[in-house]
């Protein structure tokens, strides 16, 4: 009966000791995480109104306005993990005009190392019609960013003036985005990051995202404002402006 004893003390005292080695199961952390969206051409930020830029169909444009949506944002670390932003959370519009817009704060993202961001440009199809938005719906309708109820949302709104060979000033407008199931403009992004994202709990990084707005005209595909200067409910010119946006997107930099 002494040996059982003994033996099962011993056992407690092993089992209480590897407890105490473990340290038990650590609590986890999280930390924080800017996307600063720097909106450029020929490697220079875009000036509204003012400044010409000219594409590869030789003519020359000026932007009056610049309102794009980003959502469903995604962290991937190296061995393929992912961190899913909150989904009904995880929808932004960067407008050129509000600088404040440009950097979107992530809050409460798991601690840990990551190399790749995923997000979506404009808004996918679980969401139509304007399911489960209820905090962004309002941004969107009073940005403009909206057709009707039912017919969802503006992705992207490009509108400007161009000229060619020094001719009248013409208006251009360039609204692309998903209607219902029958025109998926809804584009996937995933870009590399140059170095390794840390979160943790005492820093606060950023990562500075390059939007090459020229990529508009000029990506994939080619496209001449005098061939179609107004593009919106288009299922053959949307999609191939869609394919260009999805090429626009460059981390640069990442500060922890």
């Amino acid at each position: 009966m002494k040996r059982i004893a003994y033996t099962l003390l011993a056992t407690l005292i092993i089992v209480l000791s590897c407890k105490n080695d473990d340290g038990g199961t650590p609590e986890p952390t999280f930390g924080t995480v800017a996307l600063d969206f720097k909106n450029t051409i020929n490697a220079n930020g875009i000036e509204l109104g003012t400044d010409s830029y000219t594409n590869a169909s030789n003519e020359v444009y000026t932007i009056s306005e610049l309102k794009y949506i980003i959502s469903n944002i995604v962290l991937i670390k190296a061995n393929g993990e992912e961190f899913v932003y909150p989904v009904d959370e995880g929808y932004f519009l960067i407008n050129e005009e509000v600088v404040t817009s440009k950097k979107i704060s992530l809050a409460d993202i798991n601690a840990g190392e990551y190399t790749k961001i995923k997000f979506g440009f404009g808004v996918d199809q679980s969401k139509y019609p304007l399911n489960g938005m209820t905090n962004f719906i309002p941004t969107a309708e009073e940005s403009g960013m909206l057709w009707s109820w039912s017919a969802g949302y503006k992705f992207i709104k490009f509108e400007g003036s161009y000229t060619v060979n020094g001719g009248t000033a013409t208006d251009f407008l360039i609204h692309v985005g998903s209607h219902g199931t029958t025109l998926d403009n809804y584009k996937e992004i995933t870009i590399d990051l140059p170095t390794a994202l840390k979160i943790e709990e005492s820093t606060s990084p950023e990562v500075a995202i390059n939007v090459d707005i020229a990529k508009i005209f000029d990506g994939v595909n080619t496209h001449s404002l005098v061939t179609k200067s107004d593009i919106q409910v288009d299922p053959v010119n949307a999609p191939r402006i869609a394919e260009n946006i999805a090429t626009m997107f460059t981390a640069t930099s990442v500060s922890n």
